[in-house]
């Protein structure tokens, strides 16, 4: 290492430093702050990881992959299948439990929810722990593409093999072998395992 970039290392180590031990740094020591911060540190180390070394700290399944900055809400309450791939910047909200199935994919910027907290608005309620968060299961099936970035709302399950196109927002449940667009989600074609081996054919895989 040069005698230059040592000195700026050592610089930015000493801002570091000082920025941690001034006020202008507060830290609070409360239940919640308590129960966040594991979670917060453990996703800031992870960014020095591959995809698939941040699924296996997250102990995901088999042959999952998870690209940095994704983040996952209340992963308790994940339930996923084995090759799942979940892109940059993705949230997963399974609070309300959520449940992925094998071989798919969530796209970068795609946001999967669980639960609303708009009644805590309405009501000018929103401190933290208020009781008028609503929270509902939802389920993507296996072999899924949701392309990104697209939402998918709280409570809907998507069935086996769907594939939601950039931009959607899936508000409502969707049958298996189905291609959904738009916002809201549209069904605009239906697929069958014939059409899928021609596509994988035409694709010379």
């Amino acid at each position: 290492m040069s005698s230059e970039q040592d000195d700026l290392k050592q610089a930015l180590l000493a801002s570091v430093t000082a920025l941690w031990e001034s006020d202008s740094f507060p830290l609070r020591d409360t239940d919640r702050t308590r129960n966040l911060r594991p979670e917060i540190l453990r996703r800031l180390l992870s960014l020095v990881m591959t995809d698939d070394e941040r699924a296996a700290l997250f102990n995901l399944p088999e042959g999952c992959r998870i690209r940095d900055t994704a983040k996952i809400i209340a992963q308790e309450n994940l339930v996923c299948g084995k090759y799942v791939w979940i892109g940059e910047g993705t949230l997963l909200d399974a609070s309300g439990g959520l449940e992925i199935g094998d071989h798919t994919s969530i796209g970068a910027g795609t946001m999967v929810w669980t639960h609303s907290s708009h009644l805590s608005n309405l009501a000018m309620k929103n401190e933290s722990g208020n009781g008028l968060i609503q929270r509902k299961p939802t389920r993507i099936g296996k072999g899924c593409l949701i392309a990104g970035p697209s939402v998918v709302y709280a409570g809907v399950t998507i069935g086996d093999k769907c594939l939601i196109q950039p931009m959607s927002v899936v508000t409502k449940d969707v049958p298996s072998y189905s291609v959904v667009m738009g916002s809201p989600g549209k069904v605009v074609r239906t697929l069958s395992e014939e059409a899928i081996e021609k596509m994988i054919r035409d694709a010379g895989a």
